[in-house]
């Protein structure tokens, strides 16, 4: 035993070893990501798709779509709010064709110093060993990770718009199985880096529910940086590498209640940006939560741009291009108030106006309903008047004028 673990360690080490050799540069960028936040049981009102999983000796199944490819790739897996130290059993990527089918000549083992399983500490992020694979740009990549004990209440992004497979018992990260159950978070898994030959320049959408892509259609990819994406990619243009930290319900200034939402935009901005590969713009699109949602005293203009100026200030220090997004009219939505409203025009108009931001994407001008500007177009909302649908998540994508990414 102790012999094959140290073949398998050699073997990890030489590809490593292969790739830093090789004669390209090599430069690892997030490719996808979704943050971790606390879990969360059962509340009132709380749909029951947002309640956190868990699961015992099954093998999960969760297929992202990348931005940008690479010759090889990682992945960083999450324990960060556990309790105890997680097992991972076994864990295999491969590349999925848009049919959703399995490309077997691109199944890949997964390692971690070397060894298949890994034992990742309470409160901690993981990440793995480089993966050798050719990926492309914008490819779906399928990740399988088999878990041998009970996990408790995951680490999980829990809105992820996108639909996970659990298996029967036992170990099926190397082949199919027909699924015991479904899951709508991203579990255990908080970002997908590539390697580049280029040097990297990494967008990270960091918001709440609307840069999360709550209400697009899901396991079709149409929350706005996705469309963004792909906006780019059909007009001939180089890939993007765009790291998605929308988190439903997240505000900037307070921690989420029920704690799925989040900690708070200051609280979580130095792991979500600061820490991204490759990262060098970050779009800010956040408050709509602060204004909204219940607090013993409503928040003011004053406290939401005084929120804004630290994630500014953290940025430059870190030499990133920080981009600031107005909030989108939510006139009809459960939480809308007249005197919320005049906040989001006052701090829309501080947006604008301001130029503490580097460049500004007037979200709220392309989404309000010209005779109604309180509201969103009708066409463009999902039904709760806060957020977009695939149409109104297109129409946001295209407001991103493409030299501010840069």
């Amino acid at each position: 035993m102790m012999a094959g673990k140290r073949s398998l360690f050699w073997v990890g080490a030489l590809s490593v070893a292969a790739m830093s050799a090789s004669a390209e540069p090599a430069h690892w960028a997030a490719s996808w990501a979704a943050p971790p936040a606390p879990p969360s049981l059962a509340v009132p009102n709380l749909p029951t798709s947002f309640i956190t999983p868990s699961f015992r000796n099954q093998t999960i199944v969760q297929v992202v779509r990348l931005s940008r490819g690479g010759r090889a790739l990682r992945l960083r897996l999450t324990n960060e709010y556990g309790t105890e130290p997680l097992r991972i059993g076994a864990a295999r990527i491969a590349l999925v064709d848009e049919a959703g089918r399995v490309i077997e000549q691109t199944r890949r083992r997964v390692t971690f110093a070397g060894a298949r399983e890994a034992r990742v500490p309470a409160g901690v992020p993981w990440v793995s060993d480089p993966v050798a694979l050719s990926v492309p740009d914008r490819a779906r990549v399928q990740i399988a990770l088999y878990l041998p004990d009970d996990t408790g209440p995951c680490t999980c992004h829990a809105t992820a718009g996108a639909t996970g497979l659990a298996s029967p018992p036992g170990d099926y990260t190397d082949k199919p199985f027909a699924p015991a159950g479904t899951f709508s978070a991203r579990a255990f898994v908080s970002e997908v880096d590539v390697v580049t030959s280029a040097a990297p320049h990494v967008v990270v959408a960091f918001g709440d529910s609307i840069t999360d892509g709550y209400q697009s259609s899901a396991d079709a990819d149409r929350r706005w940086p996705d469309q963004l994406v792909r906006r780019l990619a059909t007009r001939g243009r180089a890939a993007i590498s765009m790291a998605n930290a929308g988190l439903s319900g997240n505000r900037i200034l307070l921690d989420g209640v029920p704690a799925l939402f989040g900690q708070s935009a200051v609280a979580r901005f130095d792991r979500d940006v600061l820490a991204v590969p490759g990262v060098g713009t970050v779009i800010v699109l956040l408050g709509i939560n602060d204004i909204g949602q219940k607090r013993a005293t409503p928040v003011t203009a004053a406290e939401i741009i005084a929120g804004y100026r630290q994630l500014i200030d953290r940025a430059h220090a870190k030499g990133l291009r920080i981009v600031g997004g107005t909030m989108l009219p939510y006139e009809g939505a459960p939480y809308y108030r007249v005197e919320g409203d005049k906040v989001r025009v006052a701090v829309n108009d501080w947006i604008r106006s301001a130029r503490a931001f580097d460049a500004v994407i007037d979200f709220d001008r392309a989404m309000r309903d010209p005779s109604r500007p309180a509201r969103l177009r009708p066409e463009l909302q999902s039904g709760d008047w806060l957020h977009p649908n695939d149409a109104g998540y297109k129409v946001m994508a295209d407001a991103v004028d493409a030299a501010v990414l840069r």
